[in-house]
């Protein structure tokens, strides 16, 4: 049994945790400690709230907390166990559908909460008043954390299947779905959901209420269908920042202030995290959330035309590497799909033996999820002193004898330079101001903003068409050669 002080405590305890968690996140170096402080965190959040219940249960309720508490216990093994399973599974490419898969069920936890709220308020201790059960106030909360939780729901399902790219439906492939009157629809669409809302709050009925969560759960796809591929990292920690302001409104809901706290800190983190993202693309906000980006790269991409490269083979490519006094590699999404992570550290790591300086160059939003590159260096166990943010590296491009480009293509294009291009502005690694540049690439295809990338047609660079780990592979033997 707990005092109502020591559970105050605790959440407290809990709230420092996760604080810490996403101070140690927020470098590669105490990603690990931070980990450990969000688990921590959340065991203690967890089991001061099954305490809580033991203690305050049977007053809420009026029944034994013993099969409520069973429910939890055998809820948590199962939730636990499938989540287990499917991070141990997961494949590094796979890494973004799964982030995208957890923020939907946060979604549809908080909308299941919100309805069991609205059907048993008493047992969520919820202060019933003659004619009103639920207070003004909370059907107000109850309604943002509903449509909130709704709209994160359906639009991390979509960004599921676009960054799964394997269905067949045209809402889950990667390029935009646009149609005429699309944002007077979802306007339309907005407006009534608040009225819904409105009348709810006014009400209490379950029409409103109903009318609003589907109307919620429309608007989750019609806000992430005309986002094509290019901005999916900006709409993965859209759709986190989501989450978490949903588990807040439902926290006030519940008056939880460990929910509330929990809550905050996601969604906070996840909104700048989304503006750091769009910043890193000369993006507006409003404008990724719209599709504009989609539409336009797909416009460009048509109009692209066939030009002659320079090419060679891995063995050439090797000996231009082995040959250098520095050496920076950026990797992208086709580095991630080909598996080429341990390939590439073994390169690296020959190179560094030859005396050779290698370093790393990550774009923000190279890869399908933020610090996608990073993580995937960091399971190649690639030191950390080795990999440099864009903005600390861009200056050194000038300096550097030879740039390998491995499966990035948007995040290196000199296009963004020119203030015609449809992404004018959005800054890049500027891999073209090194002495000699070599690309590996499947093949000439355009990348996510669908436009053609001038680097890959400057004297100074050498494509090396193929398997990205084939083709790193075939380098490390040249090197040992």
């Amino acid at each position: 049994m707990l005092s109502l002080n020591v559970v105050t405590l605790l959440y407290l305890v809990a709230s420092v945790c996760f604080i810490q968690a996403l101070k140690g996140l927020s470098h590669p170096t105490t990603s690990r400690i931070g980990n450990t402080f969000g688990m921590v965190g959340m065991a203690i959040a967890i089991f001061t709230t099954a305490g809580l219940m033991t203690t305050l249960g049977h007053e809420l309720v009026g029944v034994d907390m013993g099969t409520g508490l069973t429910l939890v216990v055998v809820a948590l093994l199962v939730g636990g166990s499938i989540g287990t399973l499917m991070a141990k599974r997961v494949e590094m490419t796979k890494m973004p559908e799964l982030v995208a898969f957890m923020h939907s069920m946060i979604g549809l936890a908080a909308v299941c909460i919100a309805v069991a709220v609205v059907a048993e308020p008493h047992a969520f201790g919820i202060v019933a008043n003659e004619g009103q059960p639920i207070p003004v106030g909370n059907r107000i909360e109850l309604f943002i954390g509903t449509f909130v939780g709704a709209i994160t729901f359906s639009g991390s399902v979509i960004a599921f299947g676009k960054l799964a790219g394997r269905y067949k439906l045209r809402v889950f492939q990667g390029a935009p779905v646009v149609f005429p009157g699309q944002h007077l629809l979802n306007l339309g669409l907005a407006v009534a959901m608040l009225l819904c809302g409105i009348w709810f709050a006014a009400s209490q009925q379950w029409l409103p209420f109903g009318l609003m969560m589907l109307i919620a759960f429309a608007l989750g796809v019609l806000i992430i269908i005309p986002i094509g591929g290019a901005d999916m990292p900006v709409v993965v920690s859209m759709l986190n920042s989501y989450s978490g302001w949903a588990a807040a409104g439902i926290g006030f809901s519940l008056n939880n202030p460990m929910l509330i706290i929990a809550g905050s800190l996601v969604g906070s983190s996840g909104a700048i995290l989304s503006y750091i993202m769009c910043k890193a693309m000369n993006r507006s906000f409003f404008n990724v959330i719209l599709g504009g980006f989609g539409g336009t790269a797909a416009e460009a991409g048509a109009a692209t035309e066939q030009r002659s490269v320079k090419s060679g083979s891995a063995d050439d490519a090797a000996f231009l590497l082995a040959n250098a006094d520095s050496v920076v590699i950026v990797p992208g999404y086709g580095l991630a799909v080909a598996r080429a992570q341990h390939p590439l550290q073994e390169l690296a790591e020959k190179l560094t033996a030859k005396g050779i300086t290698v370093r790393y160059a990550i774009h923000p939003v190279a890869g399908r999820m933020p610090g996608h590159m990073n993580v995937l260096l960091a399971e190649a166990e690639v030191p950390y002193d080795q990999v440099f943010e864009m903005e600390d590296i861009n200056a050194d491009f000038g300096q550097t004898d030879v740039v390998l480009v491995l499966g990035a293509n948007d995040v290196v294009n000199p296009a963004a330079l020119d203030p015609k291009s449809p992404i004018a502005g959005m800054p890049i690694l500027e891999a073209h101001k090194a002495r000699t540049v070599i690309v590996n690439k499947r093949s000439m295809a355009a990348g996510y903003a669908g436009l053609d990338n001038e680097l890959f047609y400057m004297d100074k660079t050498m494509m090396v068409f193929g398997d990205a780990k084939k083709v790193v592979e075939d380098m490390v033997k040249a090197v040992e050669a």
